[in-house]
């Protein structure tokens, strides 16, 4: 079981609006003295109030948690820099190595 798994297990769901995928996810009070936290889920904005939805561009525990609940597929909330179409995008291009000369010329102008 990974880390998040085992975070997400114990949270609990309580729906605000479900229309506008908003929920309030709670975490349980973890040995530490941690946890015990409500956090402020945004499905469709994907965000979270706990910030590492935002930070890292993948689901956080509290966005897994109501994906499992809910029966939601968790690639509907992934982030395009993740999907395959956009990795072959970005190497789509012909790369040029420079030369030795080159690279050294332009490191003595830093």
């Amino acid at each position: 079981m990974t880390n998040i798994q085992l975070g997400m297990r114990d949270h609990t769901i309580t729906k605000y609006n479900p229309r506008e995928g908003i929920y309030m996810v709670k975490s349980p009070r973890r040995l530490d003295g941690t946890g015990n936290n409500n956090d402020t889920l945004k499905m469709n904005e994907k965000s979270c109030s706990c910030g590492k939805w935002q930070e890292y561009t993948l689901h956080c525990s509290h966005a897994l948690t109501v994906c499992r609940e809910n029966g939601t597929r968790l690639d509907t909330y992934v982030s395009d820099i993740y999907l395959q179409i956009t990795y072959r995008r970005t190497y789509q291009s012909n790369f040029f190595p420079l030369s030795t000369r080159t690279f050294r010329e332009m490191l003595l102008t830093i």
